[in-house]
């Protein structure tokens, strides 16, 4: 492929993953205030976001190794236009269990992100993927600075969970609008197919666990993503009791920390990598969202606490395009999608267990408990960065 052809290939794919991110950062600060419309208590808003996850378990895993069969193309077409579907249906729910049966189907056919992954790391040569992965971030950063501010405007929760329509509407459109451009702009540019490994999945899956590198990053994503998704499966209520927020104001902080974040995943995460190298960044940014989720538990004003929330988003912007550039550097060529899957298919576990264990510790402890568990959390996590970094220094 020419370089010219690579950049067109980089510029419709990061489009894509645009419009698909602003739909899906549409919905996610809306869920709670959409599950109480349904009077659901706060076990049950969490719950929500991890039906959600279940499917994501299950399906990144099968998509990424379908994709680098069958080719990224079709299944990204297939699964983001049943995204689009969800959003939909989602829209008429009409009572809490046919929410949560809908979340499930959505999490199921949003597993592609490592297909995603597989696609861009297709078009990318090895020394470049540190970068890329930075830019793809940014990409999904902007699609949740945009997603969130809309959702928030077009939310009208005095309505009940008739309010919530027009965005997830919306959402649904800009879902659609991502299936088209992967339909009239994306070719296949996958390597020359080689076998795929034989044998059953839990060999393939301690294959994965085998390796030095591959198997600790799995580990760091698994760690960090249970106290994220906690905050993210609570932060709506933990605003609304601490500072009396609404969907409106939820919205217009995400719209912010995502500019933030794209600016980190587009600029500074791949000049960090370039300098200091991958496991260095990824330690780095560590240690910032262990900081930054310190300062949001114990903020008393909400200036504090969007202060906390700046440095876990440039945490987080650092840290994960290098997890995945990781991984895609680690695997073979043929596996790539497999390798990136079981990561999104751990991140989806982690998902599941994250928002039930926060709501627990948000009812029966207090609210800002969430944030001191995930903090400890990063601990361990920077346990694990240090034996990667460890490693790939040999290896250098």
């Amino acid at each position: 492929m020419s370089e010219l052809e690579e950049r067109r290939a980089l510029v419709v794919l990061l489009g894509v993953i645009f419009l698909m991110i602003a739909g899906f950062g549409l919905v996610i600060p809306l869920l709670p205030f959409f599950a109480q419309a349904f009077d659901a208590p706060a076990w049950q808003v969490t719950l929500l976001f991890s039906t959600f996850s279940v499917g994501q378990f299950l399906g990144e895993p099968f998509w990424g190794r379908l994709s680098d069969r069958m080719g990224r193309r079709p299944v990204l077409i297939a699964t983001i236009a049943m995204v689009g579907v969800s959003y939909v249906a989602l829209a008429f729910a009409p009572n809490i269990g046919w929410a949560f049966a809908i979340r499930f189907a959505n999490g199921f056919f949003a597993g592609n992100i490592s297909t995603l992954q597989g696609a861009l790391a297709d078009i990318t040569p090895p020394e470049k993927r540190p970068q890329r992965m930075g830019i793809m971030g940014a990409a999904f950063s902007a699609g949740f600075m945009t997603g969130p501010a809309i959702g928030g405007l077009l939310a009208q929760p005095s309505r009940g969970a008739l309010g919530f329509q027009l965005p997830l509407l919306a959402a649904a459109a800009f879902a659609i609008a991502s299936a088209l451009a992967v339909v009239l702009l994306v070719r296949e540019r996958r390597p020359d197919a080689v076998p795929l490994p034989k044998g059953p999945k839990p060999a393939r899956v301690r294959d994965a666990f085998a390796h030095p590198v591959i198997s600790r990053v799995v580990m760091i994503s698994f760690i960090v993503v249970v106290g994220f998704a906690g905050i993210e499966a609570t932060y709506g209520l933990w605003t609304e009791a601490r500072f009396g927020w609404g969907p409106r104001q939820i919205g217009l902080a995400f719209m912010g920390i995502g500019l933030l974040g794209a600016v980190c995943q587009g600029w500074l995460s791949g000049r960090l990598a370039r300098r200091y190298g991958e496991a260095s960044t990824l330690t780095a940014g560590l240690v910032l969202m262990g900081l930054g989720l310190t300062v949001q538990g114990l903020s008393p004003t909400w200036i504090v606490a969007m202060v906390g929330f700046a440095l876990v988003c440039v945490g987080q912007s650092i840290c994960f395009p290098n997890v995945s550039a990781l991984i895609s550097q680690a695997a073979p060529a043929h596996r790539q999608g497999e390798m990136l899957g079981l990561n999104m298919s751990g991140m989806a576990l982690a998902r599941i267990g994250g928002p039930v264990l926060a709501g627990q510790l948000f009812s029966r402890v207090a609210p800002g408990s969430v944030f001191a568990f995930s903090a400890l959390l990063v601990l361990p996590a920077l346990w694990f960065a240090m034996q990667v970094r460890g490693r790939t220094s040999r290896l250098a």
